[in-house]
């Protein structure tokens, strides 16, 4: 009786991980504009350039009533958890910031934070609910003299970038450029600056709507690469 040799069959491994339609973390709208791989780790040496853009159909937050709520919501969290807001730019349907943070978590939180208050404020004055941010912060860290210049440079002038800011010699009132000592015309020739201050002290008790830099970057590193005039035309983000 001859005996058959069994046949082998192929072994069937089941996998887990890797790359799969529909996996991670879902974004905000149909797609993700940022990725959601996990943040790298930060120094608290390094500023952070960041970015919060908004969600389809809000109105230009440069409005006079939008601006204020924002402004306002700016400052009630700009030093919190190791996370300190230095500077920012308010464009019609995005926010640029300059900031410190103490670490990777610093930074999640403080932004966090920023993010829910300025939903509220908008919120509240829109009368709507729902989501106010498209999707996750971009967050760009700034590691040399030249970087921080440069983001400065295109934060605080980005209103002439989008071609809100016509008028010469003037500050874009809706960013924190009031409070930035490092323009290269004399003080006196930076108009803008005493009526900018003087609606903030009337509207808060804070002293400012943004923190004093404690990175060597922020405070002295910038200045290395020269000072900028307010009249220029930031070029696209590094």
């Amino acid at each position: 009786m001859l005996l058959r040799r069994p046949a082998q069959l192929a072994l069937q491994f089941s996998t887990r991980g890797g790359a799969r339609d529909g996996a991670g973390r879902p974004p905000k709208g149909k797609s993700a504009g940022v990725s959601h791989l996990r943040r790298p780790a930060l120094s608290r040496h390094h500023p952070l350039h960041v970015t919060l853009r908004l969600a389809a159909g809000v109105p230009s937050l440069r409005s006079q009533a939008l601006f204020v709520g924002v402004r306002g919501a700016l400052a009630q969290g700009q030093e919190r958890f190791g996370f300190r807001l230095v500077h920012f730019s308010v464009q019609s349907n995005h926010l640029h910031l300059i900031a410190e943070a103490a670490d990777r978590r610093a930074l999640s939180r403080g932004v966090q934070g920023l993010s829910v208050r300025v939903a509220r404020a908008v919120n509240g004055r829109l009368e709507r609910k729902g989501r106010l941010f498209a999707d996750r912060y971009h967050a760009r860290a700034l590691k040399t003299p030249r970087a921080v210049s440069y983001a400065l440079r295109y934060v605080l002038l980005n209103a002439r970038r989008h071609q809100r800011a016509a008028v010469c010699g003037f500050i874009d009132s809706r960013s924190s450029a009031a409070w930035f000592p490092g323009f290269r015309r004399p003080g006196e020739l930076v108009f803008g600056v005493t009526e900018a201050r003087a609606e903030w002290r009337a509207a808060s008790d804070l002293e400012a709507p943004v923190a004093k830099p404690k990175t060597w970057l922020l405070r002295v590193g910038y200045r290395r690469r020269g000072a900028f005039d307010l009249d220029e035309v930031p070029g696209p983000s590094a």
